[in-house]
């Protein structure tokens, strides 16, 4: 029975296979959230509950995409290509797990969630403390350079428990990443908007320069992608220079996104007599030349 996606001797063909611990993760963490959201609506009044149903609502829709993306990224085929025989999936991986999961579940947390959290003192002095911005950013990109070592990938990805670690590292290192950026708590009164930006901006440095490693390498980096059984789609260095592509175009792409958002939410509000001067009355020049 196999557990977890790893790197295999066999030839690459679609036959199904399942692998119960991606599965057993997956329902675990529905689990709590369900409960989560359950416990939450509890606690609130009538009022209140009506109030936070759709905001809920909406969150809800995130977390499950969030859910959606991290078991197309564990399971088959992905998973098991990525696990093995192609360093592009393994790369996708990457981004979804350590990038895209861990940003829309962290949006689909209930308010009930940060509640509870900001009640617990031990427990939010020790998120206050792994979420700072610079600690954050110091575990990420420590995560990023250790789980991307040849040495490493290739120790690793060889059995199910490497693998298995390195996916959970690439998904707790995002979910301390993306904490700082998305979540009310702890609040952080020297982390606005523009700074959040920076933060953003600063994590795409490390990440980029190990994408132009990967593309400009004359040989394959990783010996267990290198010695891979073939798939018949790319060659080994093909197969390198996609899965750096994908980091420094992938990476961005996501960070540039949220980047985005953050930088046009905090114009709104610092511009907001744009909306009054189109609603209010004409300017008393033109008054004057009528």
């Amino acid at each position: 029975m196999r557990w977890w996606c790893s790197a295999q001797t066999v030839a690459w063909d679609w036959t199904w296979r399942p692998y119960i611990g991606v599965w057993i993760l997956l329902a675990l963490m529905a689990a709590t959230y369900l409960w989560l959201s359950r416990a939450g609506a509890a606690d609130l009044d009538s009022d209140a509950a009506g109030a936070d149903l759709s905001s809920d609502n909406r969150r809800g829709w995130l977390f499950w995409l969030g859910l959606f993306l991290l078991w197309v990224a564990l399971d088959w085929p992905l998973g098991a290509l990525g696990g093995g025989y192609l360093a592009s999936a393994h790369m996708l991986q990457f981004l979804l797990v350590g990038l895209v999961a861990p940003l829309l579940l962290e949006l689909g947390l209930p308010a009930s969630f940060f509640d509870r959290l900001a009640r617990r003192p031990i427990a939010l002095r020790v998120v206050r403390f792994l979420t700072h911005p610079l600690m954050a950013l110091a575990i990420f990109n420590t995560v990023l350079v250790i789980t991307h070592h040849p040495r490493v990938v290739d120790a690793w990805m060889s059995t199910q428990l490497g693998s298995f670690g390195i996916d959970a590292l690439w998904f707790l290192a995002g979910a301390i990443f993306w904490w700082p950026v998305v979540c009310p708590v702890p609040a952080r009164a020297r982390f606005p908007d523009l700074a959040r930006m920076g933060y953003l901006f600063g994590n795409t440095i490390i990440a980029g320069f190990l994408a132009l490693i990967l593309v400009f390498a004359d040989l394959p980096v990783y010996g267990i992608y290198e010695l891979a059984p073939p798939t018949g789609w790319l060659t080994s260095r093909e197969d390198q220079q996609i899965a750096g592509m994908l980091m420094k175009v992938g990476g961005a792409l996501i960070l540039w996104t949220v980047m985005s958002v953050i930088f046009f939410r905090w114009y709104r509000r610092e511009n907001p007599e744009g909306e009054v001067a189109t609603a209010g009355p004409p300017p008393s020049h033109v008054e004057a030349r009528s």
